[in-house]
């Protein structure tokens, strides 16, 4: 039966075309390239003021209304000169600006009160870091406070309420004075 028997045919592999793989590769890179985003540190956002006069004397500040943070090379924190936690910032602006005259160590009135932070060369960033948050969280902790007088039910709701024309009372009442700077040479407590 010669006539019976067939040649068997040869099965080619089946094959995945890959002629369009590369366009598919670049269409993927494109795509991770775009929708991609990279976080850029940008520093403390911070308004410095404007560059004194030199012949122009600065006006005089009673010490009494300066609250001053020394933090050392070491990231120990001094309060006005006393060891002190990072902790204790916070409450300690807040007695300072909020006394109104009532004890002579402290600030007269919230508008003359100042903080001034100053730290050594070698201070650690995130010691800095945190007595600037500290500071800042005491402003924020009393103008909350103020905005309640006011009938808000928070200083952001009260500034949020705030047209673009509009004082802000609250800032007002208490103005954010921090003053930022290397410890005075002589100063022999850092």
């Amino acid at each position: 039966m010669p006539g019976l028997l067939k040649h068997k045919k040869v099965r080619s592999e089946a094959e995945i075309p890959t002629s369009s793989m590369a366009d598919i590769a670049f269409l993927l890179l494109i795509f991770f390239l775009v929708t991609t985003t990279i976080d850029v540190d940008t520093g403390i956002g911070m308004t410095l003021p404007p560059e004194l006069d030199p012949e122009v004397e600065p006006p005089p500040v009673k010490e009494r209304n300066i609250l001053t943070v020394l933090i050392n090379a070491q990231g120990q924190v001094l309060l006005e000169n006393e060891a002190s936690a990072i902790n204790q910032v916070r409450a300690e602006v807040v007695r300072h600006v909020q006394n109104n005259g009532a004890d002579e160590a402290y600030a007269e009135s919230a508008d003359k009160a100042v903080v001034s932070i100053k730290t050594d060369r070698q201070t650690p960033y995130d010691m800095y870091i945190q007595a600037l948050d500290e500071v800042w969280m005491a402003y924020f902790e009393m103008w909350d406070s103020e905005a309640r007088k006011l009938g808000a039910a928070n200083y952001q709701d009260y500034r949020d309420s705030l047209g673009p024309d509009d004082e802000n009372l609250v800032r007002e009442r208490i103005p954010a004075q921090i003053s930022l700077a290397e410890p005075d040479i002589g100063d022999g407590s850092i």
